[in-house]
């Protein structure tokens, strides 16, 4: 085993790889980490999700369930490279983890399932990646299960996903006899034989040789279309030399031109080692990735991967620990020392570093300092959250923090006993500390405490935190989905004027506004409506005055007033999305005219306006696909219709039924429980959500359901 570092390299930062390992539930993402683990000799011993034995899932959660929850740090040592791992959730209800993870990574390994291919939360982590610009290798994982097909699986990642696979392996052996891979690049024969760690190299066996040659032409002129020295090689000597070949394939990689496609069989500890190499040859080290970019006092700035440059980190995420408050970060310019003054940006607060930590899981090993292009978890810091920007105090910089997802689902949790008040509140603040995507609030009628996540799993995970982690006896109210309004039919020339005039200087405003829908609803509630959770597109704000009757920071205080309004709809106060509202018109009062005043009337104006409108609620729905034996699909269609769900799809794979759907994602609570007795235990779902649609069979202008 290759585990040894390297000296002799020059820079230490092109001998680091930052990376995570993405897919869809059940794809086997932390079985292929525990593989990488082991074959670097990080680990002794085969760590199993089914045993609860990992290294990355040693939450007792994780164990219990046996799913990723929390994304993982590990490093380990391969070829002379230091390559710091990522093990993120697969579950569409931790996504927001998967963002974080991704905002802070250098390159990324997508594992697909070779008898399911691309699968919903698969094309969902890749587009997230797309966002982030992060180069991706695909490795095509449990080529030994039946019904195992890699060029099935590679078809579906062209067809859903639209990159340029580059197949680089060619399997030996299919389903239970699949033994090992053909090398295309160096034509050889990798064969691992059971009970051995280690590959045994050959040459390709007979049977395969045409096989493996016709795959290797194809490669070659994959990369040749579309890599330019590739192809001047290609015209002069109609072939590829494994050189170059390595070098396009690199090339494309890091320009998301092309994705090199590995496979293998995690479980059975095959395939890992070349992939290990690929990680090494392919993906980008700290050095090969642009400089990130920042501001400080609204001028942009970058920072290049240089140790001896002003230290700029990014917080990532914060978990608290029995030993400590554990903040894990990553340093993309400078060096950070343990008892050093760093600047959290945001807050515009100095603090010190208590200790630096080398993370593997949940084991730590403490360090000196860490560099650019390192990932680390700090010791001491007390303001820093996710997405904080650390900083040298005397070269202040602002990074762009990870996206956080808007919550879709809420819970009423209350203490059971009255003494433990106060500490469900500390807890529930420690939870959305620790968790962005959790949202604490109080509803202001009820008086109830309001925990809101990204789905049902979501929240049994935070409310077991809290009876686990925090020894709280709680209690879990209902689950409710969260709501909006949008308008069906807008108004047009509403005129409103504020006047108020109670001693001293007035209040004097007014405005004419136009308000329709930004785009099309369905008021049958058959087509969902907007994306990525917003309900319908958001909101514009227009100004279409002339002659200057309304001054320019006027607009401002009337468009700042309008999103005021936003807040609360007339249906049932729930947030308004998907309206685009024109200032037409309006007129000023020399004296008592103000920001104030203006901001006042563009909130009323458009409470006013919103009345007037026909309005419809939305709600979330979900993109759902459900599998299960051919046997038990009537049923399963059945009480899919019964949830108001609308059949998409369905096709026969393996044996198996796959049906998707969409449907409204109040109906899927409880779903997992039902779908297991109409199925025997033998089906599954997974569920992401895909925007708003209207409510079914209302009325337009009350929204209330006939």
């Amino acid at each position: 085993m290759r585990t040894h570092l390297d000296t002799h390299l020059t820079d230490p930062l092109a001998v680091v790889r930052n990376l995570g390992i993405l897919a869809h539930v059940d794809a086997g993402k932390t079985t292929l980490t525990e593989r990488m683990l082991y074959a670097t000799g990080s680990t002794h011993k085969r760590g199993e999700v089914h045993d609860g034995t990992t290294v990355t899932d040693f939450d007792p959660q994780e164990r219990d369930r046996g799913i990723t929850i929390f994304a993982a740090a590990v490093s380990c040592a391969w070829d002379g490279h230091r390559i710091n791992l990522i093990d993120t959730p697969g579950h569409v209800d931790f996504a927001d983890e998967v963002e974080r993870s991704l905002r802070v990574l250098d390159g990324a390994v997508a594992v697909f399932d070779a008898v399911a291919g691309v699968e919903p939360q698969s094309e969902s982590v890749w587009r997230q990646a797309d966002r982030h610009a992060v180069p991706r290798i695909a490795f095509v994982n449990k080529l030994d299960r039946a019904g195992a097909d890699l060029d099935t699986a590679v078809a579906s990642i062209r067809a859903r996903l639209h990159p340029a696979p580059l197949v680089v392996q060619l399997p030996i052996g299919t389903e239970d006899g699949f033994t090992g891979v053909v090398d295309l690049l160096r034509m050889r024969a990798l064969v691992w034989a059971d009970g051995d760690d280690g590959a045994q190299e050959g040459p390709v066996p007979v049977d395969l040789r045409e096989e493996a040659d016709r795959r290797r032409r194809a490669l070659e002129e994959a990369v040749a279309e579309l890599h330019a020295g590739a192809l001047d090689e290609f015209c002069a000597r109609s072939a590829l030399s494994a050189a170059t070949l390595a070098a396009a394939l690199r090339d494309l990689t890091r320009s998301g031109d092309g994705v090199v496609v590995l496979c293998g069989s995690a479980y059975r500890n095959r395939g890992i080692e070349p992939l290990l190499d690929a990680v090494v040859a392919y993906l980008p080290s700290p050095l090969d990735v642009p400089a990130v970019r920042g501001t400080h006092d609204g001028v942009p700035q970058e920072r290049s991967a240089d140790p001896a440059a002003p230290l700029a980190a990014l917080v990532f995420k914060v978990n608290a620990t029995p030993t400590g408050r554990l903040t894990y970060l990553r340093v993309y310019s400078g060096t950070i020392g343990k008892g050093d003054a760093v600047m959290d940006a945001g807050a515009r607060r100095t603090e010190r570093i208590g200790r630096i930590l080398r993370v593997q899981a949940d084991r730590r090993t403490p360090l000196e300092r860490a560099v650019a292009g390192d990932i680390v978890a700090v010791v001491g810091l007390k303001s820093a959250r996710a997405g904080s920007t650390l900083c040298a105090p005397e070269a202040p910089l602002v990074l762009e923090p990870p996206g956080v997802a808007e919550p879709v689902v809420s819970v009423a949790v209350e203490a059971r006993r009255g003494t433990d008040t106060d500490r469900l509140a500390s807890a529930l603040g420690r939870l959305a500390e620790e968790d962005p995507s959790l949202v604490v609030r109080t509803d202001p009628e009820t008086g109830q405490t309001v925990l809101s996540g990204m789905g049902e799993l979501h929240l049994e995970v935070a409310v077991e935190t809290l009876r686990r982690t925090h020894g709280l006896d709680v209690g879990v109210g209902r689950p409710r989905v969260a709501h909006r309004e949008t308008v069906v039919r807008g108004v047009c020339g509403l005129v409103f004027r504020h006047v108020k005039q109670d001693g001293g200087a007035g209040q004097f405003a007014h405005v004419v506004l136009d308000v329709e829908p930004m785009g099309p609803v369905d008021p049958d509630g058959s087509a969902p409506v907007g994306g990525g959770g917003d309900g319908g597109g958001g909101f514009e704000f227009r100004s279409a005055v002339v002659g200057g009757s309304v001054p320019r920071e006027y607009v401002r205080a009337v468009e700042a007033g309008c999103r005021d309004a936003l807040a609360d709809g007339p249906l049932g106060g729930h947030p308004v999305t998907g309206l685009r509202v024109t200032l037409t018109d309006g007129a000023t009062h020399v004296k008592d005219s103000s920001d104030t005043a203006f901001r006042t009337a563009g909130r009323l104006a458009l409470r006013e306006a919103l009345r007037a409108c026909a309005m419809v609620l939305l709600e979330p729905v979900a993109e759902v696909t459900v599998t299960v034996p051919e046997d038990t699909v009537g049923s399963v269609l059945g009480d899919l219709a019964a949830r108001r769900g609308r059949v998409t799809g369905s096709t026969v794979r393996a044996g198996s039924a796959v049906v998707g759907a969409t449907v409204p994602l109040a109906e899927l609570f409880g779903y997992a429980t039902r779908l297991r007795s109409r199925t025997q235990g033998r089906g599954t779902f997974t569920a992401r959500p895909t925007g708003y649609a209207p409510v079914p069979a209302s009325d337009p202008v009350t929204g209330s359901t006939r």
